[in-house]
């Protein structure tokens, strides 16, 4: 695969991004016209079709992009830091640890707290912690005072992962149906919850993070070459670890919270972005923030469209797709280790 410019590269996943933005908002149930979209920030509107955008589309479009680039972003970092590409953030334990964090709050919290004025920063709380603590846990098996090793690091992630999943399990064994109903579209991914206080919870983490973690990008090309020249480079690699490592748990936790868990992104995203542009993490990261949020844009909206009016889990869409996407890469690498 031939590698484009950086520079290049953002100028075309960023122009790719409007235009998703775009089909999302006039794609659905009920298909808007173009012309409605001039005046999408004029509230003065009171037709359908407005009503449709201020309070349906345009939450569910941003919350789609914001979840994408978070786990697009947060992906890369944790492919640079433990210089794996199947490390993303579900294969180490964030997503189910959140998972289990969030799928607690709903059981013990009940389905009045959850639609609550409080329910979505206390979920999202739960899912944080969770996702923390199954990284911590993760972490400590695989650290050393050699260091971090890397099969050690996914075998502890998938035994946390079963351990997460053995949890949610127990959850929706005793949940009655609403609490059932919930936990099981967050393991699905569904974003037809989306609303003005969960994009607002969203965007609080996300947007930071989004500027945070590339100014991370040469720490992590440092890592790359192995964690000793790391530190003979003057980088203090256990505290950029833990730095790292919270910032991931805490974007991919509130992402979990208001979005489910959803396959691939964090894993297919960061992949392809390397292949197109490189290993250089001041443009990976960045590069799959974009990325990310282009992917979980058109397959929200293949998820509302597909069936429409009925709609499919997101995660089901972004599974059916990152899949097969993901061995045709396995494919062309074994076939340049053959040559």
């Amino acid at each position: 695969m031939r590698r484009h410019s950086p520079s290049k590269f953002i100028l075309i996943a960023s122009s790719a991004l409007v235009v998703a933005l775009l089909l999302g908002l006039m794609s659905g149930a009920v298909n808007v016209h173009p012309s409605k979209l001039l005046g999408l920030f004029s509230f003065s509107n009171t037709d359908l079709d407005s009503r449709i955008l201020h309070t349906i589309r345009l939450p569910r479009v941003l919350l789609a992009a914001l979840a994408g680039a978070c786990l697009g972003s947060c992906g890369a970092v944790m492919q640079g830091l433990f210089r794996n590409p199947l490390a993303d953030p579900s294969l180490i334990g964030v997503s189910s640890g959140a998972s289990v964090g969030a799928s607690c709050v709903i059981f013990f919290g009940g389905a009045g707290l959850v639609g609550s004025g409080i329910g979505l920063p206390v979920i999202a709380i739960g899912a944080f912690i969770g996702g923390l603590l199954a990284t911590s846990v993760v972490y400590r098996l695989s650290t050393s005072m050699t260091g971090t090793s890397v099969s050690t690091m996914l075998l502890a992630g998938i035994a946390i992962t079963a351990l997460a999943g053995a949890a949610t399990s127990l959850f929706s064994f005793f949940a009655d149906n609403e609490m059932l109903r919930r936990i099981s579209l967050w393991q699905m991914g569904n974003l037809d919850g989306a609303d003005w206080p969960r994009v607002t919870t969203l965007a609080v983490v996300v947007v930071p993070l989004i500027f945070l973690l590339p100014r991370e990008g040469q720490a992590l090309n440092a890592i790359l070459l192995g964690e000793s020249e790391a530190r003979h480079l003057g980088i203090a690699v256990e505290r950029l670890k833990r730095r790292l490592i919270l910032l991931t748990a805490l974007g991919v936790g509130v992402a979990v919270s208001v979005s489910g868990v959803v396959a691939f992104v964090g894993l297919i995203i960061p992949h392809l972005v390397r292949l197109l542009i490189g290993p250089d993490h001041r443009y990976l990261i960045p590069g799959s923030a974009i990325l990310g949020a282009v992917l979980l844009l058109l397959a929200d909206t293949a998820a509302r469209t597909l069936m429409s009016p009925a709609e499919l889990p997101t995660g089901v869409i972004t599974a059916l797709l990152g899949a097969p996407f993901f061995v045709a890469l396995l494919l062309q690498q074994r076939q340049k280790l053959v040559v």
